[in-house]
């Protein structure tokens, strides 16, 4: 019901103290509602884990039941998966710097959000599956966990956890906040239930005055809602990337190359179309396609020999020669690598209705843009960039087969859209910084 908001939720409130008695009925409803459901949630988990064993490994930690040692004061961050997790790096770098006793604790709900925690941060965080929002289970975690404070990144809505974080006096701060028009319209359906849900809200920092007037709408008090801006815009690039894109760029032989990025269910046929239709005036294209999900690599390599391309699995670390056609990029964590290595980066989950992904970590590495009409996750971001020269928008295959077949043709075109991009991340950095300050804030005043 409320799972899919990734909202950061704040400390005890008085006008909370007593509740309306038709609120508490509706939680408990929403409460009963998870019980009833949880054999499904328990149902998908396994199928999900027939093609990832991970899902079904440490499932006492999706109950509050933690194999750890008792933590004091910890600062809990929730990034539910790869992209916040990644977003969130340099926030945990600057406060791991600032407070280096500050114990971190970082919840996924994925096991390769989990697995990117690890390879990030290795033991100098504790990770953690986020629990269930069942009374029980959110009661267990904050009493192994005992924190100080709650930061969950962009938009997520749990009932049960941001009251008993209330009755708990733990602050919240929802981080990097963003929140669709769909969305609103649908939570505003719950009338009361949702306005006191939205009210325990400690602070939103919100990506964009929009967001923050939805929020609003729903409930959230004015002093209790900043606009920081997206920190996505102050992403930060390593320092050897460049070195790395090159040398891989050596073994493609110079070939004219997209990348088909977090592409999702549905979207890589289009891909795929759209690349055959770009071979027949660029024979010599190599895509590099990098589905969302590692358990659908199977498929989409299957997908991609069906339909007659000659593939190379990066993960067989066989040679790409002038032969092929596609790279099927099935390896974790090496997604920034092909965009810096690539001429064009068609950002995915935007042909398909799941509101697409990260579109600046192209734009940040110089590359022209091109994604489809459904990018409401990323909605300012994109409007942004379309408005500033550095992205085209297309909504069919045979529309992306034709801008990609420009660009690759035109590098002085390429340029340009990329140069818009530069300029549109650099002139929207600082984000990070006032997120930082309020975090810095909230753990000084209740350290």
């Amino acid at each position: 019901m409320f799972s899919r908001l990734s909202l950061t939720i704040s400390g005890s409130h008085a006008n909370h103290t007593l509740e309306p008695p038709s609120v508490i009925t509706m939680r408990h409803l929403y409460t009963l509602l998870l019980y009833l459901g949880l054999p499904l949630v328990l149902a998908r988990l396994y199928w999900r884990s027939l093609k990832n064993p991970a899902y079904r490994r440490r499932l006492p930690e999706r109950f509050g039941r933690l194999d750890l040692p008792a933590v004091r004061g910890s600062l809990w961050l929730h990034t539910v998966s790869v992209g916040e997790t990644q977003a969130a790096e340099p926030l945990v770098r600057r406060l791991q710097k600032q407070f280096p006793e500050l114990p971190i604790v970082i919840t996924t709900t994925t096991p390769t959000g989990s697995e990117r925690v690890k390879k990030l941060f290795g033991d100098s965080v504790i990770h953690c599956y986020f629990p269930y929002d069942l009374p029980f289970a959110i009661n267990a975690f904050l009493k192994r966990l005992q924190p100080r404070l709650l930061v969950m990144m962009e938009t997520e809505v749990w009932p049960n956890l941001l009251a008993l974080c209330e009755r708990n006096a733990i602050p919240t701060v929802l981080a990097n906040a963003r929140l669709s028009e769909k969305s609103a319209r649908g939570y505003a359906r719950l009338g009361p239930f949702t306005h006191d849900t939205f009210g325990r809200i400690g602070l939103v920092a919100a990506q964009s005055p929009a967001d923050a007037e939805r929020f609003l709408g729903l409930g959230v008090a004015s002093d209790r809602v900043r606009v920081t801006g997206s920190i996505k815009f102050d992403i930060r690039l390593p320092a050897s990337l460049k070195e790395q894109a090159e040398a891989l760029r050596r073994t493609w032989d110079g070939r004219p190359v997209w990348v088909a990025a977090s592409t999702r269910e549905g979207e890589d046929e289009q891909v795929l179309d759209a690349h055959r239709q770009v071979l027949k005036s660029l024979p010599e294209a190599l895509l590099v396609l990098v589905p969302r999900h590692p358990e659908r690599f199977d498929k989409v390599a299957s997908l991609c020999q069906r339909e007659g391309f000659f593939l190379v699995r990066r993960s067989a670390d066989q040679l790409c020669d002038s032969c092929t056609q596609v790279l099927l990029g099935d390896t974790m964590g090496e997604l920034t690598l092909f965009l810096a290595a690539a001429d064009i980066a068609f950002v995915g989950g935007s042909l398909v209705a799941t509101g697409g992904h990260n579109v600046l970590e192209p734009a940040a590495l110089g590359l022209p843009v091109v994604f489809g009409p459904h990018m409401f996750n990323f909605a300012m971001i994109s409007r942004m960039l379309l408005a500033e020269g550095a992205a085209l928008e297309v909504t069919s295959a045979a529309a992306l087969a034709g801008v990609v077949s420009d660009w690759l043709s035109d590098a002085s075109l390429r340029a340009r859209f990329g140069e818009n991009g530069l300029r549109v991340v650099e002139a929207n950095r600082g984000a990070l910084e006032r997120l930082f300050d309020i975090i810095k804030e909230y753990l000084e005043t209740v350290g």
